[in-house]
C-alpha cells in the first residue's frame, strides 16, 4: 500500500513577532547607542570645517573631505585601510563579546528600535498590538496603522536625505529639498535609501538578520568557549516549572517558564534552547529574566552575558576577564594596532602636494637658437591641502639644464593645474638619446613642502 504523500516546505512562512518592551541595564545601553549613533549620523553633515562641510564625499569633484584631511582618488588606499581597520575592530569585538555590534550599534538594530518605539506609541503594548492586528477594518485600526506608517515614512525620508547629504553638500541639498529640485541621482538615492530604511526596519526586521546579513553565518568562526555570549544557565534553571504559592517549587530550577525571555526577543527565539545563529546579542532577554528573578526573590543571572567556560567552570568575573586575553584576541589586537600605526604614520608623513611630469611626445627634443637643445613638458600639479601656495620649479640632472618659461606657479587650496614648461640644455651637454633628469617643485613659503619627480631629456642624435 502506497504511503500518503507528504509535503515538505522548504521555506517556513514568517510568523509575526511582537517584541515586548523591557527595561533594564542593557535596554538603557541600547538607547544610549541609538542616541549616539543617530546624533553622529544626522548631525555630522551639518558640521563645518574651514568654511565647508566637515565630512563630505564629493564624488563630482573627486575629493573626499574628512575634517582637516582632503583625500583624492590617488589616496584611495587610505579609505581602503579605514575599512580594514573597521573590519578588524569588528573581529576583535566579536572574539571578545560576541555579536555586541549587532545587538547595540548595527543600523538595522538601531532603526528597528526606533521604529518599534514609534509602533508602541501608536499601537500600544505587545498585547494591544496583537489585538489590533486581529481587529477588522475599523477607524481605530486605520488611524493607528496609518499614523505609524506616516511617522515611519518621515523618519525614513529624513534618513535618506541625510545619507545623500554626505555626498552632496547638505546645505545646498536643503535648498533643493524646499523646491523639490533634486537632480535625478539625488532623487534616486534619497528615495532608495528611504525605502531601504522603511522596509528593513519597519517590515523585514528580524528577517534581515536571519536571511540577508552574512555576518550571522560566519560569526561562529570568530567564537570560542571564552567568547561572551547571551546564554542560559541550564544547571540552575532546570527542571523548569510554574511558580507555586510559596515561590519556586521544591525540586524545580529557578526558571518558572514564564516565556518573558521569548516575548522580548526581537528575533523570536528561545534562548533556553542554547546559542542560535539568529541571536543578535541585544540582551533583552537578560533584562527580562532579571526583572522576573527580582519579583520572585531569586538571584539574577539565570539568563546572562557569560562564556561557555565560565558556566561550566563557574568562573568569577575576574577569571572571565583573565581568559579574555587569549591568543586569538592578542593576534587581532596586534594586527589592528599595526595597521592603525602604519596608516597613522603614512598620513603624518604624507606630503599634500602631487606632481606628474609628462613629456610632450608630439614635440621631440629639438635644437633652437644658440645651439641649445629644448624639450617641452607638462606638469600636472595637485595641491591636496586647503591652503594656497606659490611654488618654484627647478630642474637637475644636466649641468646647464634650466627652465626657460616662468619657473613659479601659484595654486589655491585643493586646486589642480596643468603647467607647460620648456627646458633647455647646452649643445653637447648630455649623451645623445634619453638622459635622466629630475623636476622639483618647492613651496616658496614653506621649503619643507616639496616633491621631486624623475623624467627624461631627449638630445637629438
Amino acid at each position: 500500500m502506497n504511503a500518503p504523500e507528504q509535503v515538505i516546505k522548504m521555506y517556513a512562512a514568517r510568523e509575526e513577532i511582537y517584541p515586548r518592551e523591557t527595561k533594564g541595564r542593557y535596554a538603557s545601553l541600547r538607547w544610549v547607542f541609538v542616541w549616539l549613533t543617530q546624533l553622529a549620523f544626522y548631525g555630522t553633515p551639518w558640521l563645518t570645517w574651514n568654511g565647508r562641510q566637515a565630512l563630505l564625499f564629493d564624488l563630482a569633484s573627486r575629493k573626499f573631505y574628512i575634517f582637516g584631511l582632503v583625500l583624492w582618488p590617488q589616496d584611495f588606499i587610505y579609505l581602503a585601510a579605514l575599512l580594514i581597520i573597521c573590519a578588524y575592530l569588528l573581529f576583535l569585538a566579536t572574539a571578545i563579546a560576541g555579536r555586541v555590534w549587532c545587538g547595540f550599534a548595527c543600523p538595522q538594530t538601531v532603526y528597528t528600535e526606533i521604529f518599534l518605539w514609534i509602533e508602541r506609541k501608536f499601537e500600544g503594548t505587545r498585547s494591544a498590538r496583537m489585538r489590533l492586528a486581529k481587529e477588522g477594518a475599523t477607524f481605530n485600526k486605520a488611524w493607528r496603522k496609518g499614523g505609524k506608517h506616516l511617522a515611519w515614512g518621515a523618519v525614513a525620508l529624513w534618513t535618506g536625505y541625510t545619507f545623500v547629504g554626505y555626498f552632496t553638500p547638505i546645505k545646498s541639498l536643503a535648498q533643493e529639498a524646499l523646491t523639490l529640485s533634486f537632480g535625478p541621482w539625488e532623487w534616486f538615492w534619497v528615495l532608495f535609501y528611504s525605502l531601504a530604511t522603511y522596509g528593513n526596519a519597519g517590515w523585514l526586521r528580524e528577517q534581515v538578520c536571519k536571511y540577508m546579513c552574512p555576518y550571522a553565518r560566519f560569526q561562529s568562526s570568530m567564537f570560542d568557549r571564552d567568547t561572551l555570549i547571551i546564554t542560559y544557565d541550564a544547571k540552575r534553571g532546570e527542571p523548569r516549572g510554574p511558580l507555586g504559592k510559596g515561590g519556586v517549587k521544591d525540586g524545580n530550577g529557578s526558571c518558572i517558564d514564564c516565556s518573558m525571555c521569548v516575548q522580548v526577543c526581537p528575533v523570536g527565539i528561545d534562548i533556553r534552547k542554547g546559542l542560535q545563529y539568529e541571536c543578535i546579542g541585544c540582551a533583552a532577554c537578560v533584562d527580562a529574566c532579571n526583572s522576573v528573578m527580582d519579583k520572585i526573590g531569586q538571584p539574577r543571572g539565570l539568563v546572562l552575558y557569560s562564556t561557555d567556560h565560565a558556566l561550566a567552570e563557574r568562573y568569577t568575573p575576574k577569571q572571565i576577564r583573565q581568559h579574555a586575553l587569549r591568543p586569538r584576541v592578542l593576534i587581532y589586537s596586534a594586527i589592528l594596532l599595526f595597521i592603525i600605526g602604519a596608516v597613522g604614520a603614512a598620513l603624518w608623513l604624507r606630503t599634500p602636494l602631487k606632481m606628474d611630469v609628462i613629456r610632450d611626445r608630439g614635440a621631440m627634443g629639438r635644437e633652437v637658437e644658440d645651439g641649445m637643445i629644448e624639450n617641452v613638458y607638462r606638469l600636472q600639479i595637485m595641491n591636496t591641502s586647503e591652503q594656497g601656495h606659490r611654488y618654484r620649479i627647478s630642474v637637475s640632472g644636466l649641468p646647464s639644464l634650466a627652465v626657460v618659461t616662468d619657473n613659479e606657479v601659484e595654486l589655491a587650496g585643493t586646486e589642480t593645474r596643468a603647467v607647460p614648461i620648456r627646458l633647455r640644455a647646452a649643445h653637447g651637454d648630455g649623451a645623445k638619446g634619453s638622459n635622466k633628469i629630475a623636476v622639483e617643485l618647492t613651496a616658496v613659503d614653506d621649503p619643507a613642502l616639496r616633491v621631486k619627480e624623475e623624467a627624461v631629456f631627449i638630445v637629438p642624435r
